[in-house]
């Protein structure tokens, strides 16, 4: 689900079609990346300003977060960093 954070205003039929087309972005990259932690956890996607994020968690400071220009972008930056997360803190 695409949610925006008040910090975006659109009319509603243009706030429709953008979450409607973030929604099957994801949905693809889930398709394309069955495995992925995207497509196994399933984070919250939000759009802040001009920035996609995908979150899995309460908030960005206490989950894991992936931020990006377009969808794709930030799905890919939550796949990185979700994977970071997983590495023994002697590893970084």
């Amino acid at each position: 689900m695409l949610m925006n954070n008040g910090a975006t205003v659109y009319n509603g039929r243009r706030a429709v079609d953008r979450t409607l087309a973030a929604m099957q972005e994801m949905e693809r990259y889930c398709a394309a990346h069955p495995n992925s932690p995207v497509a196994i956890r399933h984070p919250r996607l939000s759009l802040r300003g001009r920035t996609f994020v995908a979150l899995l968690g309460p908030s960005i400071e206490e989950g894991i977060a992936g931020f990006g220009d377009t969808v794709s972008a930030a799905l890919r930056a939550f796949d990185l960093q979700y994977s970071r997360s997983l590495m023994p803190a002697d590893k970084e």
